[in-house]
């Protein structure tokens, strides 16, 4: 089992991924050897995951909503982005 997952950063910027574990991805980001991206725009808190059934269709989700733009994944998954 997969999953997509956002992450809001301390600049307020998104972050989109997938794992298996998302909580345990969280802290891998947090202690700064999760993504590149990461590492320069803090995690503060995980705001969505969605199970998907394999590693292919949840690289397929991501890329879909990595080419969302930031009001777009806001109002399509419901996302309340506060600081």
């Amino acid at each position: 089992m997969w999953f997509v997952y956002i992450l809001l950063c301390q600049d307020s910027s998104l972050y989109t991924g997938v794992a298996r574990d998302p909580e345990k991805r969280f802290l891998l980001h947090q202690s700064g050897i999760g993504a590149k991206y990461t590492r320069s725009h803090k995690p503060l808190r995980i705001i969505y995951q969605e199970q998907v059934a394999s590693y292919s269709k949840a690289l397929k989700r991501e890329r879909e909503i990595k080419n969302w733009s930031r009001e777009d994944k806001i109002q399509n998954l419901s996302l309340i982005v506060k600081l």
